[in-house]
């Protein structure tokens, strides 16, 4: 029996990158009755069939794993923003952040398309990225256009597992193919009339960037919170995170309730007022979801 990691899942084919090569594997029925999925990322026991193709038998145990984009044990997920067209989005931005925190994955915000802000607009970016460097998170400034920001970005994907994500149209594609020319990747201009970017990616594949493995994702902007109940949104804030040990009751939901630590540090200057204002719209949200039987 042989073992891998799957790169790639294409119609109904898993790539499995072993140390003899990549073979191309279809799932045994075992892990159809067992309902398991095979994703790409996953560690594979598999049985070689002929030179270059197999079944894989078992899927190994996994550290964490995302259903949209569908992949597995993952250390890092760069998320990644437009400064402009599509404009620069803190809520979207912090939907992402929210969900990919929940999952216990570290995330890094990349914004793209620095080179088409308006002075204006650079301005109003440069001030968010003040705003997360201080809850403690890594952002970074990028353009397609202009190559000096790559070395400061590859260090970030040294033998880690990293996934593109971000909604469509904001340039993973078109920043990935900056990282490494030799992918070409298919880029999409932005539809003017719809003010959004066409699905240009169709699957998901491990590539290898900076002695790393990058996952580039289809682009998606449908993010619901399905997962989470209100007792475990604030765990997704870090700087929330921080201060709820000092609300005076347990359960506190930073919202109604009386000598709540986390308001008394919005008052304070110490949380962000956009952060929190996006801390009870996604409350409210999870308070009103649908029940699902």
């Amino acid at each position: 029996m042989a073992t891998g990691r799957i790169i790639k899942a294409l119609s109904g084919f898993y790539y499995v990158q072993s140390n003899e090569g990549v073979y191309a594997c279809r799932g045994r029925g075992v892990l159809r009755n067992k309902k398991i999925t095979p994703l790409v990322g996953d560690f594979v026991e598999f049985e070689v069939r002929n030179e270059n193709e197999g079944y894989i038998m078992k899927v190994k145990d996994r550290s964490n794993e995302l259903i949209r984009p569908p992949v597995a044990n993952i250390n890092q997920v760069c998320i990644v923003n437009a400064a402009t067209s599509p404009d620069f989005n803190p809520l979207l931005l912090d939907r992402f952040l929210v969900l990919i925190e929940s999952k216990h994955i570290q995330p890094i915000i990349f914004i793209s398309k620095m080179d088409l802000a308006t002075s204006e607009e650079k301005e109003r970016v440069k001030e968010y990225q003040a705003a997360y460097r201080d809850i403690g998170y890594e952002v970074e400034l990028l353009s397609s256009k202009e190559s000096e920001w790559i070395y400061e970005v590859l260090p970030y994907f040294k033998d880690k597992v990293s996934v593109f994500a971000g909604q469509s149209g904001v340039g993973k594609s078109s920043l990935l193919n900056t990282l490494d020319p030799n992918l070409f990747l298919e880029t999409a201009e932005i539809s003017k009339s719809l003010g959004r970017g066409k699905h240009t990616t169709r699957h998901v594949e491990l590539l290898t960037i900076g002695e790393g493995l990058v996952a580039d994702t289809p682009g998606f902007s449908v993010l619901e919170f399905s997962d989470l109940e209100t007792e475990d949104l604030g765990v997704c804030f870090p700087e929330i995170r921080r201060h709820m040990p000092d609300c005076k009751f347990r359960g506190c939901l930073h919202d109604k309730e009386p000598k709540c630590a986390v308001k008394a540090a919005v008052d304070d200057g110490e949380i962000a007022a956009f952060r929190y204002q996006h801390y009870l719209r996604f409350l409210e949200e999870i308070k009103t979801r649908k029940p699902r039987y």
